[in-house]
């Protein structure tokens, strides 16, 4: 199957610091290809095998997915089933309650950064946001996002939008972006709701085009990353990643 370039947050439809939803939305439903390249193929079940775990590698080589995404038990099985692909391997930290000490999340982060995985998603510290401790959570995305770019890996950091006020999604938006998020990300899918083209529209209306934003948590349809890219997502995380894209046209 030929490679695709997937889309990348250097990428991004910019007007005069903007993001153009409507002009990358456009883009990537051209075809299930594009789709493919910005859609982060998931499994972070606890019960997920290793064989569950080589079967998502292999459909993330197949259909060229933004990457593979498992919990850090799996990454260097990960790393080695897609090393030398192009596929990249992404792994979560602090997940999923956000209650990780800040020394834990920078040592996951060194070590999974060493091992090749070169995408982070991480939970912030959904309590502090909650009590008014910003500079808490500032200095918890920090710390991972000095360490995952110094390895040369990007940083979504996961707000779990179904726990937080208007205010406090607009706060935590904010200060993930200060503290060098490279995307905002929605849910962790573990919590009590997912992502919603409004949550979306309301962190992109933050980020503008200074960062990147990922919707997870409940995505199953194609109509369903439709209405997510259209808010301004350029970023999805689903485990039914090949059933969507076979909604356009997929082998």
């Amino acid at each position: 199957m030929a490679a695709i370039t997937p889309i990348r947050e250097s990428d991004l439809e910019f007007d005069n610091g903007s993001f153009d939803s409507a002009a990358f939305a456009a883009r990537a439903l051209s075809s299930w290809k594009e789709l493919a390249a910005v859609i982060d193929h998931t499994l972070l079940k606890p019960d997920a095998t290793r064989d569950q775990v080589r079967n998502l590698c292999d459909e993330a080589i197949r259909y060229r997915f933004a990457c593979a995404m498992v919990n850090p038990v799996w990454a260097s099985t990960a790393v080695g089933v897609l090393s030398g692909t192009g596929v990249p391997v992404g792994v979560v930290i602090g997940f999923p309650l956000g209650a990780s000490l800040v020394s834990t999340l920078r040592q996951e982060a060194a070590a999974l950064t060493r091992l090749g995985v070169r995408e982070l998603d991480m939970v912030i510290p959904i309590g502090q946001l909650k009590s008014g401790n910003h500079q808490a959570v500032h200095h918890a995305i920090h710390g991972a996002a000095t360490v995952a770019h110094h390895h040369g890996a990007l940083l979504k950091v996961i707000l779990e939008t179904a726990l937080l006020t208007v205010a406090e999604k607009l706060r935590a938006s904010e200060i993930a972006i200060q503290a060098g998020a490279d995307l905002l990300k929605t849910s962790t899918g573990f919590a009590s709701g997912g992502a919603t083209p409004a949550d979306v529209a309301l962190l992109r209306g933050v980020a503008g085009g200074r960062s990147g934003v990922k919707a997870s948590g409940g995505i199953r349809t194609l109509a369903d990353v439709r209405a997510l890219l259209e808010a301004g997502a350029n970023r999805i995380g689903a485990s039914a990643s090949v059933a969507i894209v076979r909604e356009l046209g997929a082998p």
